[in-house]
């Protein structure tokens, strides 16, 4: 009894995020704006491919900046001089819809065009969270392990893109990039993948010509 009743109330929340993550998405629409759901492990690079997103892309950019504690990232990005709100979670492992909803009167959606929404620093629990982005961007690094991938099917299965990050590192660590590019094409055949190095800028045109391609289709 007490496991159906769990199911039921995970349903429940998941069904409730749902609803609101799809009032973001309309949010989105009304102001031309095309939203990315960035997900990635604690250090896999996120915060460095924002800084890089806004130094090398054309489009007016904001950005929300998840954590658990820390609002270090949210201050990483007010530096590039884009606006930015950071978003504490506590003891959450993972941003929802309910939180993202909140921190949008913070950033000026009318001087905007792209939104990217920096989830909190793990693979496993944001993957049931829909925020109401038009695409979710999943990025892991060759120093968590060639087998990050083979770990975490559940993120990639629900991802539109992929990003393997630092292979310039990938001898250095006894890494196989490829070997991960296909763990993800094995997950998800369809998911663009993309190997990336933010240190000598490998991968990142290509990035930036995904999200262009997204965005025509939106």
């Amino acid at each position: 009894m007490h496991n159906i009743a769990s199911i039921e109330v995970e349903q429940d929340i998941i069904q409730a995020n749902d609803k609101l993550a799809s009032e973001n998405r309309k949010k989105f629409e009304e102001k031309d704006i095309f939203a990315v759901d960035l997900v990635g492990a604690v250090g896999s690079g996120k915060t460095s491919l924002l800084e890089t997103l806004i130094d090398e892309m054309d489009d007016k950019i904001g950005v929300i900046a998840g954590d658990i504690l820390s609002k270090f990232d949210a201050k990483r990005i007010e530096n590039k001089n884009v606006p930015v709100k950071g978003l504490n979670t506590g003891k959450e492992c993972h941003l929802d819809a309910h939180l993202v909803e909140h921190a949008l009167p913070d950033i000026p959606l009318d001087d905007i065009s792209i939104l990217f929404i920096e989830n909190v620093g793990n693979l496993i629990c944001p993957a049931d969270f829909n925020l109401g982005a038009h695409v979710r961007t999943v990025i892991i690094s060759v120093t968590e392990g060639d087998d990050t991938a083979e770990k975490h099917p559940m993120i990639f299965k629900g991802a539109d893109m992929a990003i393997i990050n630092k292979v310039d590192l990938a001898e250095a660590v006894g890494a196989d990039a490829d070997k991960m590019v296909e763990d993800v094409k094995t997950i998800n055949p369809d998911i663009p993948v993309v190997k990336c190095s933010l240190k000598t800028g490998e991968g990142v045109d290509e990035i930036i010509s995904l999200y262009k391609k997204f965005q025509n289709k939106e």
